[in-house]
């Protein structure tokens, strides 16, 4: 469908859209299209498999040039998402994972009210061969699932992204009135809750808790998806570090702070 109009003003902002290890270039171009479609702008790329920057990308944009030529890279999911707030992982499939689910509408209604009150929000996409791991998943605040036919329920990336970007750029206008989500904590950055878990998973590990070592990855998704249901602020983060070095005696230095 035709309608690019350069002399315009481009519509730019909304959550930032994060691809999980995508894998095909043209993927990855479609995929900023469609953000460009909705007023969508700012990309993330964790770990793509064929490296970046990428011709092929730029191709299928198809003019989406600003959102391509501002993509950013990262090592990892949990540095990709550091410095925001409040995250959606996106996946079809039941994950055992004792976390809030949305649908599209209502997790865009609630995206533009913590956007509106200038809060950091994003959304994760997996990759396009098995989506996005547990690990991933347990990053996140609260689940994204589309209503998709259950015997078919599989999304190639760029139409995963085009739902959510349309959803953000009907609930953008609107959502400000909506009062089911209008009383929001001011939630702590994900930097802060991740020097949390890794204050508390060492401090277990080092008690003997996380045992046997087979169990101990889902011991700490657990424990994970539980202060992720607290949405803790930025005050109850450093109330809880102060708990640990009150009961162990110990201060702590996050890994990359000691390096």
């Amino acid at each position: 469908m035709a309608g690019t109009d350069k002399a315009r003003q481009r519509v730019t902002g909304g959550p930032v859209v994060i691809l999980v290890r995508p894998q095909l270039g043209e993927n990855i171009g479609t995929a900023a299209r469609a953000m460009a479609n909705f007023g969508l702008s700012e990309l993330r790329l964790v770990a793509p498999r064929d490296g970046w920057p990428s011709e092929s990308a730029q191709a299928a944009a198809s003019g989406a040039d600003w959102v391509i030529d501002g993509a950013r890279v990262f090592a990892t999911t949990a540095e990709a998402i550091a410095d925001l707030t409040y995250v959606y992982a996106t996946t079809a499939r039941q994950r055992g994972m004792m976390k809030e689910v949305f649908g599209p509408t209502e997790a865009a209604d609630s995206l533009a009210v913590r956007k509106g009150q200038g809060r950091g929000c994003g959304i994760l996409f997996g990759g396009e061969r098995a989506g996005l791991d547990n690990e991933d998943i347990s990053l996140a605040d609260a689940i994204l699932t589309y209503p998709v036919n259950p015997a078919f329920a599989s999304l190639n990336l760029a139409q995963a992204v085009l739902i959510m970007a349309y959803e953000w750029q009907r609930a953008a206008g609107t959502a400000g009135t909506r009062e089911v989500f209008s009383d929001l904590p001011d939630l702590a950055p994900k930097d802060e809750v991740f020097g949390f878990f890794e204050h508390l998973e060492t401090e277990l590990d080092r008690g003997g808790f996380l045992k046997p070592p087979e169990k101990a990855p889902v011991m700490v998704r657990n424990l994970r998806n539980l202060f992720h249901r607290a949405r803790l602020t930025s005050q109850e983060v450093r109330s809880l570090r102060g708990v640990i070095v009150a009961l162990t005696g110990r201060k702590f230095a996050r890994k990359a702070e000691r390096e």
